[in-house]
């Protein structure tokens, strides 16, 4: 018989602290509450705990400060964020800051239990492969001698090992998918699955069953059950693209996944649990969408936990020729080809040039330059190179 789990539940009102308990002990949980930040420390110095719950706004101390303090000094323990929703904003730093989650106030009970019940296993399974976790220490296979690229690299190092939300942004072309499949290959999750779905793809009916898939008889046609692309993500990482064209809609069931950590096929009749990390990606400013009314404040939050701006490729130019180096490699490769060097004109001229399909059109121009080339040419020259950037020069 396994041992209890421990929950510290820490609000300063009365009635809060007897309602959580009450609910966690029917559930099978040993709860212990305390009044102040400062008592919950000094319980924390004298007793093993499983999960940290607490309030934002108390006296002496807040809610955050707690959570610091307690990361500090038991890393491994999991904290979950009581918030009013006008604090989300401060709530989604904590995230950053290593919290597992946090729940808005007034809190439904049931979608609490599950919050909890994902943070100790989470915290359970992060214990146990140490070994693993080492994967995440150093991505590789991305080109980056921009700073600003750098930046963007040491940012997947430092995020790749945890389960936050991330949000990528940035022009189309920049490479947001590559980013994605970064984290994900250096996680804890890189044996899992890595799912990717373009949200704009795929119309609002097809687009529900494609990621929560459905029952037979779920309508016409479902003559079989099929598994949705969360389903087939469990374990591993989700990735979903142009996540500003979905609609109203599936964004509520999308943010009942997200806090609750479960999903209903359609036709269902029970849900269905998953442990999946969720990546997104928008070349939109969502804040304007939010303004519009297209996208909810409340699922933005849940998204960008942490965020991922990839700059345009005229904004790095230091990456044109290693990036240029590395697609004609691989185009001669393909293609029995000898080009592999630019010359000093071309990269001048592929410099100055303003690269609105970023680095997509940089790809697509190197494999036209391959396939335009004799067998024993080895150097790129300005003749090889696309007319619009030649004439744009």
């Amino acid at each position: 018989m396994s041992a209890k789990k421990k929950i510290l539940v820490v609000d300063d009102e009365l009635n809060i602290r007897r309602i959580l308990e009450a609910a966690f002990d029917r559930e099978g949980w040993h709860t212990v509450t305390a009044p102040s930040a400062t008592e919950a420390l000094e319980k924390l110095s004298n007793q093993k705990f499983d999960c940290l719950l607490t309030d934002v706004t108390m006296p002496v101390m807040s809610g955050y400060e707690l959570q610091h303090e307690a990361k500090a000094a038991w890393p491994e323990m999991p904290v979950v964020i009581m918030t009013a929703f006008g604090t989300i904003p401060q709530a989604v730093q904590a995230i950053r800051d290593g919290a597992f989650e946090f729940v808005t106030k007034p809190f439904d009970l049931e979608a609490l239990k599950k919050v909890l019940q994902a943070a100790m296993e989470d915290s359970g399974e992060r214990r146990a492969p140490k070994a693993r976790r080492g994967q995440a220490n150093q991505p590789t296979s991305f080109i980056a001698e921009s700073p600003a690229m750098k930046e963007v690299l040491e940012t997947v190092r430092q995020v790749a090992d945890s389960r936050a939300t991330v949000l990528v942004t940035g022009e189309s072309g920049t490479g947001k998918e590559v980013v994605a499949k970064l984290l994900h290959e250096n996680s804890p999750r890189s044996s899992g699955p890595f799912v990717a779905v373009s949200c704009a793809a795929l119309p609002e009916t097809l687009l529900e069953s494609e990621l929560f898939g459905y029952e037979k008889g779920a309508f016409t046609g479902a003559q079989a059950a099929k598994p949705g692309r969360f389903e087939l993500a469990d374990k591993g990482t989700l990735f979903l693209d142009e996540i500003g064209e979905i609609p109203m809609s599936i964004q509520v069931k999308l943010l009942r996944v997200l806090q609750e950590r479960e999903f209903e096929r359609l036709g269902a009749t029970r849900a269905t649990r998953i442990d999946v990390r969720l990546v997104t990606a928008t070349n939109r400013d969502l804040h304007e969408a939010v303004d519009q009314g297209l996208f909810r404040l409340d699922l933005l939050y849940r998204l960008q936990v942490v965020e991922l701006r990839l700059p345009a490729l005229r904004e790095r130019p230091e990456d044109i020729l290693p990036l240029s180096l590395h697609f004609l490699a691989r185009a001669s490769a393909e293609n029995g080809r000898q080009l592999v060097e630019v010359a000093p004109e071309a990269l001048n001229m592929m410099q100055a040039y303003s690269w609105p399909g970023n680095v997509r059109e940089l790809e697509n121009a190197m494999e036209r330059a391959v396939a335009l080339s004799t067998r024993d040419n080895r150097v790129l020259t300005c003749a090889l190179l696309p007319r619009n950037l030649v004439r744009a020069a």
